[in-house]
């Protein structure tokens, strides 16, 4: 899931970036309205986290003009405004959610994964294919032995992981390398050519045989079709 922070308190922002990196997000970050609606411009990002007091433009001025051009981004608004005229005003104007400072960080990241389970295919944080299942919440893997009927973990590495759970939450649909890279780096990182060539060497070592497919010249697929 790539999010798109709009926050112009940079500590604040500093902190919302570290503890959404570590949940598994990708987060990329601008602290003025006219840099969100730049970033906006190519449909990159899941997500949007939208401060209102911003330094250039309020916070629903760039709301309106995002709904006006009538993308469905879904957005959570972040603020210290928290009368009721206040989030009613920022959920007519097209908020998703509406969460008022201060706040923990824990709500924050049920309010995502609401989001997230919406623009998903599932609509739990668990998700199963044949016999493998992945945890989006605990950040495990599990696969069944269908004989045995028991479930072993298997252990992988965070971008590992975020691969997998990219594959599995559209599987039956291709993703090609740029599609995958896009849910691993964010803005700035250095990107290797062969990166998620190795992730998917790593997971298609533990994980069964065919589970992960591969389109040549085109990308990756979890078939959820018989094989």
């Amino acid at each position: 899931m790539r999010l798109l922070l709009v926050e112009d308190d940079l500590p604040l922002a500093n902190a919302l970036q570290q503890s959404l990196k570590i949940k598994g997000f990708i987060v990329n970050h601008v602290s003025q309205g006219k840099q969100a609606l730049t970033a906006l411009a190519t449909p990159e990002h899941d997500m949007m986290i939208l401060d209102l007091g911003l330094p250039d433009m309020d916070g629903l001025t760039l709301l309106k003009e995002l709904r006006n051009h009538n993308t469905t981004l879904p957005v959570i608004i972040l603020t210290a405004r928290n009368s009721i005229d206040s989030k009613v005003q920022g959920l007519d104007y097209g908020a998703d959610d509406y969460l008022a400072k201060p706040f923990e960080i824990e709500e924050l990241m049920a309010r995502l994964r609401v989001i997230e389970r919406r623009l998903g295919t599932v609509n739990s944080s668990i998700i199963s294919i044949k016999n493998v299942k992945l945890d989006t919440l605990a950040h495990k893997v599990f696969v069944c032995d269908q004989t045995t009927l028991q479930e072993t973990e298997l252990v992988f590495s965070k971008k590992e992981f975020m691969v997998l759970k990219a594959l599995m939450e559209n599987a039956g649909r291709i993703l090609s390398r740029e599609n995958i890279e896009s849910k691993l780096y964010h803005w700035g990182e250095e990107i290797l050519s062969n990166a998620v060539e190795v992730h998917i060497h790593k997971l298609r070592k533990s994980l069964p045989n065919k589970f992960i497919q591969n389109v040549r010249g085109v990308g990756y697929i979890i078939n959820i079709k018989p094989i």
